[in-house]
């Protein structure tokens, strides 16, 4: 029988740039078909549904990112927990990585079953849904959440996988998942005219087989990320470093999309054509924004492994090539997006008015992706050094805070759909220029040792901590019961003399 191949990167030893490249392209194209999902999902219910229904789906989005983003976030902490374990090279700590992160995604999954159906109705008033989509967007959206689990499983296999260096194996699990997603859109649309049932059945059916394919993969792996379903278990080392980097990341992509969801009820007051336009231009921008997306989860790994064994120079040329990579990649697409921008937009609708928003939206915001590299890519370098806590308050602040005004004063003062569209710009610019500064911050204070003083110091806290206790000390609370338990029987005996 034939051995599995290995397609692992060594990430420690040898030149970077081919092995940056050949661990962010299947990322990119991975990222792309995910994203094809969601415009086969749109172009099809555009072409052979309605023109509500490509406004059903549009505005199921900034939900399903604000309730999914949480628990994905977690996948990053999965991550890094591998990463550092690999190249610290403990084999069982590694299957405690594996196992821990697998039965997180499979809790997480069922968790959000049960906090995405009780949401959807709340939140599709929240943001002002019309009333012409409010029946589809929620068939669709409850549909989509009871398919979670599938997602989870998917996205925290994927991180699994990209914590050795394996990003081809998710890949090729989404490009089999997504040609069967685009079938069974045509089947439930065409064939068997179900609507938008139809395109969120095909949606979750697809994602099953993604999740099927990456577990598969996991189990018929001989090496260190090999699954076994009997050791399905949590172990606290790994969930704790799934959590310190994980949940400011999910939180960082709860409050985005919280962000998005005011923007979102904004666009809503303008109607179901800016709402389809809108649709039509997010799935464009999307595209570029992968590039950013894919360098900054790619610094994340390589930080992980490189800055766990103190290769500090490493770090910063892997620094360097993933915003090169993130700049260039998202800049040809912005010119692409300019020279054929209604070709593209033609593809999600035929309405005129419709196609005017989406060039709104795409001047202001597919064109100019680039600008996001400069805080995603070092919020990514950062959280593989083991800093998630900084980069998800700037993110909160830059994004969440700074849109949140911007709608409240300047929409405010002046409402026009160009005006609600600038502040996308205004907060990416806001968000990178503080994002720089703090990662350059972080590497200067970690050149300097501080960082790892600061790490020195708590590891000797808890050592004296621990030799406190086998010495029979007390500490804390036991030393307070303790006194007060030595007054207490003083005074009984002074009563008694």
């Amino acid at each position: 029988m034939a051995q599995r191949r290995d397609r692992s990167i060594d990430m420690l030893n040898g030149p970077l740039l081919g092995k940056i490249l050949l661990f962010a392209l299947p990322l990119i194209i991975t990222s792309c078909l995910q994203q094809l999902f969601n415009s086969v999902d749109s172009a099809i219910a555009g072409q052979f549904v309605s023109n509500e229904a490509l406004a059903a789906i549009g505005a199921t989005a900034p939900i399903v990112n604000l309730v999914v983003n949480v628990f994905v976030g977690l996948s990053v902490g999965a991550n890094v927990a591998v990463a550092v374990r690999i190249a610290n090279g403990s084999e069982a700590e590694i299957k405690q990585a594996v196992h821990t992160s697998m039965t997180v995604s499979i809790v997480c999954g069922l968790a959000l079953i049960a906090v995405g159906l009780g949401a959807t109705g709340p939140l599709l008033n929240a943001i002002a849904t019309p009333e012409s989509v409010m029946g589809p967007a929620a068939q669709y959206l409850g549909i989509y959440f009871i398919g979670t689990p599938f997602i989870m499983l998917y996205n925290f296999g994927s991180a699994v996988l990209r914590g050795k260096g394996d990003t081809r194996s998710p890949l090729y699990a989404l490009a089999i998942a997504c040609a069967v997603n685009g079938l069974l859109d045509l089947l439930f649309t065409t064939v068997v005219p179900l609507g938008v049932t139809g395109v969120a059945l095909a949606t979750v059916i697809a994602y099953a087989s993604a999740a099927a394919i990456v577990l598969a993969a996991m189990m018929r792996d001989k090496g260190v990320t090999h699954l076994n379903l009997r050791q399905l278990r949590i172990a606290r080392g790994p969930l704790s470093t799934l959590l310190k980097i994980g949940v400011p990341a999910g939180i960082q992509g709860a409050v985005f999309a919280i962000s998005n969801l005011v923007i979102q009820a904004a666009i809503n007051g303008f109607g179901s054509e800016a709402m389809a336009g809108s649709t039509a231009s997010l799935n464009m921008e999307s595209y570029s924004y992968f590039a950013v997306s894919a360098f900054a989860q790619t610094a994340v790994t390589f930080m992980g492994q490189n800055f766990a064994t103190k290769q500090y120079g490493r770090c910063r040329r892997i620094f360097a090539i993933c915003m090169g990579g993130s700049i260039v990649f998202t800049g040809i697409m912005g010119v692409l997006f300019a020279v054929f921008m209604q070709p593209l937009e033609a593809l999600f609708t035929a309405d005129a008015l419709a196609m005017a928003f989406a060039s709104i939206r795409m001047w202001r915001v597919a064109v100019i992706e680039f600008i996001p590299a400069f805080y995603e890519v070092p919020a990514g370098a950062m959280r593989g050094m083991g800093s998630s806590l900084m980069p998800a308050i700037i993110t909160v602040i830059g994004t969440c805070a700074l849109r949140l005004a911007w709608v409240g004063t300047v929409f405010a003062a002046d409402p026009t759909f160009e005006t609600l569209m600038n502040v996308y710009p205004i907060s990416w610019l806001a968000t990178g220029i503080a994002m720089m500064g703090a990662y350059f911050i972080f590497t200067y204070r970690v050149q300097k040792g501080i960082v790892a003083q600061r790490a020195e110091r708590k590891q000797a806290k808890r050592a004296a901590k621990v030799t406190r206790i086998e010495s029979g000390q007390k500490t804390g609370y036991r030393a307070i019961a303790s006194k007060l338990s030595s007054h207490l029987h003083l005074s009984h005996t002074r009563k008694a003399a």
